[in-house]
C-alpha cells in the first residue's frame, strides 16, 4: 500500500454516473458526476447506449482524479457499484454492443413473464433464484435481445456474443477484455442464477434458451476480479469490489450482521435486511437475494422494493407544480399538525413489495373542503413512510427478527420531517449517517477491505455524528393512522 492513498468508487446509476475518491477514513476526497441520455423507443421501453454508459464512467473517473489532484498510481483499488438487472450483450471480439442496454425499468417482456406464470414456472423460478417472475429482472431481457436482433442467438451459440449486467460490461471495458466476470449480488438479479448452489442454473438456461458460453464467471463481491489495462485506464489497478447498488448501500451502512437493515430513500425505496447465512423464504411479498460478501460463503438478504418513494415529491414539483423544490416540502409539512385524514397512495406504476399489484393506481382519499396545499404535501411525504413501514413489517414476519434500528440513506433521507414520521409510524429508531454516500462508500469498503486498505474491526465501531430519530408518537395514534393507510391501499388496488 505504500504510496497508495485512495480508493476509487465508480457508481454507475440509472440516469448518471459518478466517481468518488475516498481516503483511509472513508472521507470523500473528490467527486464527479455526469448524466447520460435515456432512450425511450416505444411506450414501456427503456434503453441506454452501453458506449455512452462507459464514456460517462471514464469521464467522471478522470474528472474526479483531476479535481483531487490525484495520480492514478495513488489508487489502491477500484470498487464498482451499478444499476442492477440492466442487460448488455456485446461482440466478444470487437466489444461492440449488438443492441442498446435494456434497462431494469423496461416492461417490454411483461407478456413473456405472464406466459411463464401461466405455464406454472413461478414456484420453480422462485425456489432457485428467490425472485418473482417479472420483467424487472435480466433473463427475459436477454432472451428478447437474442430473439429480436438478427442472428444473435446463432452467434451466441457459436460463442461470439457475451452477456453482462452493467458491472460486467464496465470491467470488460476497463480491462480491455481480460475480465469477464460478475459478482454474486448482480448474478442474483438475473433470474438465471441459483442462489443456493451459487451457479448459473442449467434448467433456467434451458427454459430461457440462453447459451451458457455467453455468461460471465461469478465471484464474491469482495475479491480481486482483475486489473485495469494501462492503455485504457492509464494505470494497472485492481478492481477489488463489485456489488449492485442496493447491496453496496447495505455494506456502506455497515450492516455486516444478521438482522441489520437499511432503507434507501431514492426515486423508489429499497429496504434490505441482512439474514446471514440463511436464505429466508418470503411469504409476504419480498425478494430473497444475495448480499455482498468477502468470501465464497454466501450472505443472504431479504429485499423489499417500493416503486414510488421520492418520485411522489417529483410529481408534486413537476406535474402538480405545488412546490418549487423537494427541499421546501419539509417546512410545508411541518406547518400543519396532520393531514386531516387525507392519504395519498402513489401507485403510479402499480404497487411493489409487499403487494406486487401491477394493476393498482394512484389514489387520493379523505379530501375535505379544509384540505390545503400543506396537507397535500404532508400526505405525500407520509406516503413514503407508510410504504417503508409495510415492507419493514413484512420483513419482520418473514424472518422472525425485530428490527430495532433502521439505517437510512438516499436523497429523501435529508428530509427531517420524513425521517421523524418514519420513526413514528414504524415505532423504530431511524439512524441517518453523517455522510449519505452509502452506495459508493459500500463499493469502496468492499474494494478496500479486499486489498487491506480498510480494517473491518474499525468499520464496525460506532460512527460519530449520526442523526438519530426516536419514535415519539403514541401507540393509539400510530394504530389509527396505520388503519387509515390500510384502507387507502385497499381503495387503490385493482
Amino acid at each position: 500500500m505504500r504510496g497508495q492513498k485512495y480508493i476509487l468508487a465508480l457508481d454507475q446509476g440509472t440516469t448518471s454516473s459518478r466517481a468518488i475518491v475516498f481516503g483511509r477514513e472513508g472521507e470523500v476526497k473528490a467527486v464527479a458526476q455526469a448524466e447520460y441520455p435515456q432512450i425511450y423507443p416505444r411506450e414501456g421501453f427503456v434503453e441506454h447506449d452501453p458506449l455512452a454508459i462507459y464514456s460517462s464512467v471514464a469521464a467522471v473517473a478522470a474528472d474526479a482524479l483531476a479535481k483531487g489532484g490525484i495520480n492514478r498510481s495513488e489508487i489502491a483499488a477500484i470498487g464498482i457499484t451499478n444499476q442492477r438487472e440492466t442487460t448488455v450483450v456485446w461482440d466478444k471480439f470487437t466489444g461492440a454492443p449488438v443492441y442498446n442496454a435494456i434497462v431494469w425499468q423496461c416492461r417490454r417482456t411483461a407478456e413473456h413473464c405472464d406466459r411463464l406464470k401461466e405455464q406454472g414456472y413461478a414456484d420453480m423460478i422462485y425456489d432457485k433464484t428467490g425472485l418473482p417472475v417479472d420483467a424487472y429482472f435480466s433473463a427475459t431481457k436477454l432472451a428478447w435481445i437474442l430473439d429480436n436482433v438478427p442472428n444473435a442467438r446463432e452467434r451466441a451459440r457459436r460463442g461470439e456474443l457475451l452477456f453482462g449486467t452493467v458491472d460486467t460490461y464496465l470491467m470488460w471495458k476497463l480491462s480491455s477484455g481480460t475480465i469477464f466476470a460478475t459478482d454474486y449480488t448482480n448474478a442474483s438479479r438475473t433470474m438465471l442464477f441459483n442462489i443456493h448452489s451459487l451457479k448459473w442454473d442449467d434448467e433456467l438456461l434451458e427454459l430461457f434458451d440462453i447459451p451458457k458460453a455467453m455468461l460471465p464467471e461469478v465471484k464474491p463481491s469482495g475479491c480481486v476480479f482483475g486489473y485495469t489495462d494501462m492503455s485504457e485506464f492509464g494505470a494497472c489497478v485492481p478492481i477489488a469490489g463489485v456489488a449492485g447498488d442496493q447491496q453496496a448501500a447495505l455494506v456502506g451502512q455497515r450492516c455486516f450482521s444478521r438482522g441489520m437493515s437499511k432503507n434507501t430513500f431514492g426515486t423508489g425505496c429499497f429496504m434490505l435486511m441482512n439474514t446471514g447465512d440463511t436464505a429466508v423464504k418470503s411469504n409476504h411479498g419480498l425478494i430473497t437475494t444475495l448480499a455482498a460478501s468477502l468470501a465464497d460463503k454466501p450472505v443472504y438478504a431479504l429485499e423489499g422494493s417500493v416503486f414510488v418513494g421520492g418520485a411522489v415529491v417529483q410529481w408534486l414539483r413537476d406535474e402538480l407544480r405545488i412546490v418549487r423544490s423537494a427541499a421546501e416540502t419539509e417546512k410545508c409539512a411541518e406547518r400543519v399538525d396532520s393531514t386531516l385524514g387525507m392519504y395519498i397512495v402513489p401507485a403510479f406504476v402499480g404497487l411493489g413489495a409487499p403487494y406486487w399489484d401491477s394493476y393498482a393506481r394512484g389514489t387520493v382519499t379523505g379530501i375535505t373542503r379544509g384540505t390545503t396545499r400543506d396537507h397535500f404535501i404532508r400526505a405525500a411525504l407520509e406516503s413514503i413512510a407508510y410504504q417503508v413501514g409495510d415492507v419493514l413489517s413484512a420483513m419482520e414476519k418473514d424472518c422472525g427478527d425485530t428490527v430495532k434500528s433502521l439505517a437510512v440513506d438516499g436523497g429523501a433521507s435529508a428530509n427531517n420531517f420524513l425521517m421523524q414520521f418514519t420513526a413514528d409510524i414504524t415505532a423504530r429508531e431511524v439512524v441517518r449517517p453523517q455522510a449519505v454516500e452509502s452506495t459508493a462508500l459500500g463499493a469502496a469498503y468492499l474494494a478496500g477491505l479486499t486489498v487491506g486498505f480498510y480494517d473491518r474491526a474499525e468499520l464496525e465501531k460506532p460512527r460519530m455524528g449520526d442523526a438519530v430519530f426516536v419514535p415519539k408518537m403514541a401507540e393509539e395514534e400510530r394504530r389509527r393512522l396505520l388503519d387509515g393507510w390500510a384502507d387507502a391501499v385497499r381503495r387503490a388496488r385493482r
